[in-house]
């Protein structure tokens, strides 16, 4: 049944991408360095950062601990000297990153922080982060469902030993190896089973190391000394690759010609794999050292896992909808627990606007056809889907309605305006 989230819908019609965009700043990077800046209890300056939906949820929260913000359009300044008692209830939004990230540095403090977020978030799972704060010394209560926000935490953390589950979420992970850092004790960090999306917490010890902490990777988990002081005036952050799959992805499929700049080539984002998938399935793909040029080919269905890089699942579908032959995509156990079901909402999207695709327990299984029809969407609210869905519709024989023109700017809010840079016809209908 379709449930409009918005007020005033997007209409897409057929369009060929073409040209050159600056990839929008990460999503993943703000939030770390935003956390980090405000752990070094000094000026920091954050520059280039992502300011959208979720970063602002984040900032909030820092704020609502004893930060001091200020935002400008290519920079925010923060002061934090020192963790104080939360102002009222931390809201995280629809932010998965700030709940999990914000419920780390909570158990540092030791007054109670009581953390929520939408309708959307407190559906999300928290319990195995949760179960490992409570192993090193904290006291959490759950307002609602176990094991689900809004949850009510209070540390100061302590214990030197606690285990979590790799594969519910990266986050949880991220969240524990930054907190570990700023309590007074030494932590061994015990990750049970393979760490899903790997290259998130990558991106989290690479950052760690930029702000002068240290961490060190055993077979079994993590070592993390005590006590650590973080240290750096300012930050860059880089641009961001799951957004620029959204681009890269219209340019293959319209067989049109998109080159996305401010795309570091050595970044240990996951989510670079797009550069290699997109190849994998037949478009033509070329890279500098800071961008990536994708145009389109004959493209043929392909085997793709992505336990590693979840988010590019709902644009992979849509690219394997529209390639010769099956495309299986598999790994995606998670993606049932993100902002949406995004198995079930992206195979349900791509049906209605003719593709062959049948979910599985992990992903999809796809038989490709030559175009796709519009159709009305309901993305459920989630980002990623409106993304993908308005990438579909370039390619599609009749013009195709989202009734959700705000989703987008939770981690992209500049996307509309650059699909028109590149040609597309993509109207917010008043």
């Amino acid at each position: 049944m379709f449930q409009g989230g918005g007020t005033t819908p997007l209409v897409i019609r057929s369009s060929t991408a073409r040209g050159t965009v600056t990839a929008p700043p990460s999503k993943s990077y703000t939030h770390r360095a935003m956390v980090l800046g405000a752990l070094t209890r000094s000026k920091f300056a954050l520059k280039s950062p992502l300011i959208s939906d979720d970063t602002k949820a984040t900032l909030e929260a820092l704020q609502s601990i004893g930060a001091e913000v200020d935002v400008q359009q290519s920079y925010v300044r923060m002061r934090m000297e020192e963790l104080k008692p939360a102002v009222g209830t931390v809201d995280a939004r629809n932010s998965g990153t700030t709940m999990r990230l914000m419920t780390g540095v909570a158990s540092l403090l030791d007054s109670p922080t009581t953390l929520t977020g939408d309708s959307s978030l407190v559906k999300r799972p928290m319990g195995a982060l949760v179960d490992a704060l409570t192993q090193l010394g904290a006291s959490c209560a759950y307002i609602g469902q176990p094991g689900r926000p809004p949850l009510t935490i209070k540390g100061p953390i302590y214990k030197d030993r606690a285990q979590v589950k790799g594969e519910v979420s990266s986050q949880f992970i991220s969240s524990l190896l930054i907190a570990c850092t700023q309590k007074r004790e030494a932590t061994t960090l015990e990750v049970g089973g393979r760490m899903s999306s790997r290259p998130y917490i990558d991106i989290t010890l690479e950052m760690l190391e930029r702000f002068g902490a240290v961490v060190t990777e055993t077979p079994s988990g993590f070592e993390i000394p005590g006590g650590q002081s973080l240290s750096r005036d300012t930050y860059a952050v880089p641009g961001d690759y799951s957004s620029a799959a959204f681009l890269l992805a219209a340019g293959t499929i319209t067989g049109g010609r998109v080159t996305v700049r401010q795309l570091d080539e050595q970044s240990p984002q996951g989510d670079k794999a797009i550069v290699g998938l997109l190849a994998r399935f037949g478009g033509a793909v070329s890279r500098t050292k800071h961008s990536v040029t994708a145009s389109g080919g004959k493209l043929t269905g392909a085997m793709i896992d992505v336990r590693d890089t979840p988010d590019l699942f709902p644009i992979l579908a849509v690219v394997g909808s529209l390639s010769d032959g099956k495309t299986v995509i598999t790994g995606g156990e998670n993606l049932r627990a993100k902002e949406s079901d995004r198995i079930a909402c992206t195979t349900r999207f791509l049906q209605d606007m003719g593709a062959r695709i049948l979910p599985t327990d992990d992903g999809c299984e796809i038989m490709g056809v030559p175009k796709l029809t519009g159709a009305r969407v309901d993305t459920e609210g989630d980002h990623r889907i409106l993304m993908a869905a308005t990438v579909a519709a370039l390619v599609s024989t009749t013009e195709t309605v989202i009734e959700d023109d705000e989703s987008y700017r939770i981690s992209y809010p500049g996307f509309v305006r650059d699909l028109h840079q590149l040609g597309c016809r993509v109207e917010v209908r008043k």
